[in-house]
This record gives C-alpha cells, sequence and structure tokens, in this order.
C-alpha cells in the first residue's frame, strides 16, 4: 500500500473542470491549494510531505528559486540541517569547554601557568568541530536560502523578504512568523 502524502489535503496538479487556463487563483478540487500529485513531481509544493521526501526534494531542488515549498517541505529541511550539525556541534563544544577548564584550572593556581595553554586534545576537537560546521554550511546554504525563498512565495510573498532577517535583533524572528505563515492560493503565481 502507498501512502499519497496530499492525500490528507485533497490537492493535486488537477483543476476545477471548465476552469480553462490557470489564472492566479487557481484552485485545484475542493477549493485546495494546487500541490504536488506525487512526490517525484517537482514542479509544485508537496503537501504534508514526510521527513525523506522534504529532505530529497531539498536536495533535488538544490538551486531552484522559484516556486513554492510547502510548510513541510521548509520545516522537515530545517530539521535535518539540524541534526546534520549535531554532532559537529558537540564536538566543537566539548573541545571549547575543555580549553575553558584548562584555562581556569590555571588561572586558580598561580605555580601552574605553564599549563595554561589547551590541550591537543581540545584544540584537535574545536578544529574538528569547526571544519564540519563550515563544510555543512558551505554545502547546503544555496539549497537552505533557495527553500527559504520558495517557502515565501507559497505564502504569497516575494523572496527577497528573507533580507528582512538582517534586521539586528529582531530579523530572525520576523523570518520566523513568515515561515510560519500558511500557504495562499495568490502564491500559485510563483509557479514556473
Amino acid at each position: 500500500m502507498s501512502y499519497d502524502a496530499n492525500s490528507a489535503y485533497n490537492a493535486n496538479n488537477a483543476y476545477p473542470a471548465g476552469s480553462g487556463a490557470a489564472g492566479p487563483g487557481a484552485m485545484g478540487p475542493g477549493g485546495q491549494i494546487r500541490g504536488a500529485a506525487s512526490p517525484d513531481d517537482l514542479s509544485l509544493p508537496l503537501y504534508g510531505a514526510s521527513f525523506g521526501q522534504a529532505v530529497k526534494r531539498f536536495f533535488k531542488k538544490y538551486a531552484k528559486f522559484s516556486g513554492r515549498a510547502s510548510r513541510s517541505e521548509y520545516w522537515f529541511a530545517y530539521l535535518f540541517l539540524g541534526l546534520l550539525s549535531i554532532v559537529p556541534v558537540v564536538l566543537y563544544s566539548i573541545g571549547f569547554g575543555m580549553s575553558a577548564a584548562t584555562a581556569s584550572m590555571a588561572s586558580a593556581d598561580p605555580y601552574a601557568m605553564q599549563s595554561a595553554s589547551p590541550s591537543g586534545g581540545a584544540i584537535a576537537l574545536i578544529a574538528i568541530g569547526g571544519i564540519l560546521l563550515l563544510i555543512i554550511g558551505l554545502a547546503t546554504i544555496i539549497p537552505h536560502l533557495a527553500i527559504i525563498w520558495r517557502r515565501l512565495h507559497d505564502a504569497n510573498l516575494a523572496g527577497p523578504f528573507f533580507f528582512l532577517s538582517f534586521i539586528p535583533g529582531v530579523g530572525s524572528i520576523i523570518l520566523i512568523v513568515l515561515m510560519i505563515l500558511p500557504s495562499k492560493p495568490e502564491g500559485q503565481r510563483f509557479d514556473v
């Protein structure tokens, strides 16, 4: 038995009978927003995507800034990136903690100043964690920006709304709120 993620949303790539050419407000059956009929259809967003489907689509649409991405596609891709960076962050944190502990012990004992430098293990953990984070960040920066752009399109916002995230203090909060917004039929204007 196969699972169709869109069956719960009653959205597919079809238009209502007699609607003719698809305009900006074109809807699928039942008045729902048009979504992909199968996970392999990359031309439309996949509403109700599973974790695996969202990650697969995240990498298949690596640098595609046009079109739309559903909330499930965006948030599962975001979760994947968070999970991917857990090990490097843990390695980096342990190394940093080891070097901080060495420094605090050296400051408590004035005669132990010769051992004030962090151990080789701490430096190695910091370096490995930092390098892995850099590799992950560089490898996923373009698809991450692309899925943010497409998610904004699905909420009927232009992609450059992403730049609101650079407002000091509140920019990231604004972007999170925009990513939570529901899909809007008007967002179909960004489909290619």
